[in-house]
């Protein structure tokens, strides 16, 4: 559903930043890393930092052919566009230094141990009128584990959407759902709690520290807001914070908004679209193959966004970093 969400809330980019501070995580199974005050508002006093940018204005200096051959010689991944591939081997060497300064007791950058990316296809007409309250009528799950770089597990259903049971034509062909599918199926807050407990048997928010990752702002500022007032519950806490990755990718790569489209992070990373292009369970793959690509290339994944007070908020990369709180059964707004 990404160009459809793209055009029903393109205007959703201008969102406000939040500075208000949050705990510090460290990965399950390791001590917390010993961070001075100075390092923690973003002083790069330590001599490792001089030797990384050293070392990265030899690499801005390369030509594409040099840069395939290094990344060659270093067994690393020789696709994607210039820009990418100099970003992977400066992400490479940074990543190494880090590594054998964390051993001496230096700075690190491990976040969460796993990410749960999050792809939702809501009902939906051709052309949305301004009032079309869309219902989530597919809730996928693709989870990805940061110390092994590989997806570990996916969850899917499909939901029975309430005010609109009967799915457009246009809504068919876009996602593949048929009518049979969302009439055989849960409502949502049913299917949620299967979610709860997806998460919860895979310890997560407990024994391991994870983050939620979306593709844009839209499935869960509108799509999974929207949702929880339609089915009279309160929005779970454990979506209330996430990673937009196509802010995430625009910032790493230095690229603008135009090229953060997922079709189009897949074609610069040289990778190709698997699967059912609006599937939500496909989508997810995919979008969890470019955020495993990002983290192979040196990228800190981390909380950007979040809702509060019904508003979607920036979280600013000054902000500690903080993962999902331990997931709970919905509780209705009644």
């Amino acid at each position: 559903m990404d160009e459809h969400k793209e055009n029903i809330h393109g205007q959703e980019d201008n969102v406000k930043t939040s500075s208000k501070p949050s705990s510090r995580l460290c990965p399950a199974g390791e001590s917390a890393p010993q961070v001075s005050p100075s390092q923690s508002k973003g002083d790069f006093s330590h001599p490792v930092y001089k030797e990384i940018a050293l070392a990265n204005g030899h690499i801005n200096r390369m030509t594409k052919e040099e840069l395939r051959i290094k990344l060659a010689e270093l067994k690393l991944d020789t696709r994607g566009v210039k820009d990418v591939m100099k970003k992977r081997l400066k992400s490479h060497y940074k990543k190494q230094k880090l590594m054998q300064t964390a051993a001496e007791g230096g700075p690190t950058d491990t976040y969460y141990d796993y990410i749960c990316v999050v792809d939702f296809e809501a009902t939906c007409e051709e052309d949305n009128p301004s009032d079309f309250l869309h219902e989530i009528i597919e809730f996928p799950m693709v989870l990805i584990n940061t110390h092994t770089l590989e997806i570990v597990d996916t969850f899917q259903e499909y939901v029975k959407p309430e005010l609109n049971p009967q799915l457009s034509d246009f809504c068919v062909k876009l996602t593949g759902i048929t009518q049979k599918m969302v009439e055989e199926a849960d409502p949502f807050p049913v299917v949620l709690q299967r979610v709860v407990s997806w998460l919860q048997e895979r310890e997560l928010g407990t024994k391991y520290k994870y983050a939620i990752l979306t593709d844009g702002s839209w499935d869960m500022s509108k799509f999974l807001n929207i949702q929880c007032r339609v089915s009279r519950i309160k929005y779970p806490p454990f979506a209330k914070k996430w990673i937009n990755i196509r802010k995430s990718y625009g910032n790493f790569y230095k690229v603008p908004r135009t090229q953060t489209k997922l079709s189009t992070m897949l074609e610069k990373l040289g990778l190709t679209y698997e699967g059912r292009p609006h599937s939500g369970l496909d989508d997810s793959r995919n979008i969890a193959r470019i955020a495993v690509r990002m983290l192979q290339d040196g990228c800190q994944l981390r909380v950007n966004e979040r809702m509060h007070g019904g508003q979607l908020l920036s979280v600013p990369s000054s902000a500690p970093v903080e993962g999902a709180p331990p997931p709970h059964n919905p509780r209705s707004r009644d």
